[in-house]
């Protein structure tokens, strides 16, 4: 959401926490045990007197507030939410006109903006896909294009996961899928809808994270652009990125993947893996995502693909490929 006011949530830190404004600050009227007090006396008492429960909490904190809001706000404005825009974001805006703030509200709340953000996906703009097997390198050719002067979104990155079973490994904990929405509407809404934005070809889901479904369906409206590498290349390339992770990690998510695979080929990944082959562990790994990977595309098929066989070799070539392919010779994005 693009402000040049600091954004103040009121809610509580729990539901901050599940998701939030993007840049917004924290300031709870109530924290997560208060919230609680306040809304058992609700449903067991009644309304008035959780409201006065409310009043009496928040009496006891106005040092707080004024001490927060103080870091936070020091050109004495600000754009104030809650849940709805209901009570809590009505009684806290009031105490801060009162204390000298020009307090803006959101209308309707953070339950508005979420409202909103889900309907922006829906509008229409040209979507460039890159896709291929596992091991085809396909963030960095994105990230090369989005160097290039391209409109990119980095969907694993925002994510902190790559997609696998293994994308875990080296990567901060997860987003929330509400907040993993949030983060993506703001890059969404800064880039300029008459270009084309370069995506990752994904799943619905990366990880425990699940893309909006309008989302989704804008990515398969679009044109994807299908890496065809050799698999020994794709082979190293796994061996090169997940090799490092110590055994024990890697035989806890070859376990859990052998349940796909069959008996067969999960009695050999974990042999290989135990003998320190990688190359087959890799190899083996492959059969099972490529199968995957092609099953999904049946499943959810895009408007248009083109396949684009490459040699091995390093992303900023395979992208300058891409690129001349998807614009006829024209390279330079900006």
């Amino acid at each position: 959401m693009a402000s040049s006011l600091p954004v103040i949530d009121v809610r509580s830190p729990g539901e901050y926490l599940q998701g939030h404004i993007p840049g917004a600050y924290n300031i709870p009227l109530f924290d997560n045990e208060e919230r609680a007090r306040v809304g058992t006396t609700y449903v067991k008492i009644g309304k008035e007197p959780a409201i006065e429960l409310g009043k009496s909490i928040a009496g006891q904190k106005t040092d707080y507030y004024l001490n927060a809001i103080q870091e936070v706000a020091p050109e004495q404005k600000m754009l104030l939410h809650c849940w709805r825009g209901g009570m809590r974001s009505a009684k806290i805006a009031a105490f801060f006109n009162e204390h000298g703030y020009q307090v803006f509200v959101l209308e309707g709340g953070y339950k508005a903006y979420r409202g909103f953000i889900r309907q922006q996906f829906k509008v229409e703009r040209p979507v460039f896909l890159i896709g291929g097997y596992t091991g085809s390198g396909k963030t960095g050719i994105l990230n090369e294009i989005g160097n290039s002067g391209h409109q990119i979104i980095d969907l694993e990155a925002l994510a902190c996961h790559k997609g696998s079973n293994f994308g875990h490994l080296g990567q901060k904990v997860q987003p929330t899928t509400e907040q993993f929405e949030n983060d993506l509407y703001q890059q969404w809404s800064d880039l300029d809808p008459d270009k084309p934005l370069w995506l990752e070809h994904e799943s619905m889901n990366i990880g425990n994270v699940v893309l909006p479904d309008t989302f989704h369906q804008a990515m398969l409206k679009g044109k994807l652009f299908f890496i065809e590498l050799p698999k020994e290349y794709r082979i190293k390339r796994l061996v090169d990125e997940y090799a490092c992770f110590d055994k024990p990690v890697l035989q806890s998510v070859l376990e859990h993947l052998g349940q796909y695979m069959g008996a067969y080929q999960a009695r050999e990944v974990l042999l290989a893996l135990q003998q320190d082959d990688f190359e087959k562990v890799a190899d083996i790994t492959l059969v099972y995502y490529d199968k995957l990977y092609e099953n999904s595309l049946t499943r959810r098929p895009v408007r248009e693909m083109v396949k684009i066989p490459l040699e091995s070799g390093g992303v900023k070539e395979h992208a300058r490929v891409v690129l001349k392919q998807s614009f006829g010779g024209e390279v330079n994005g900006k």
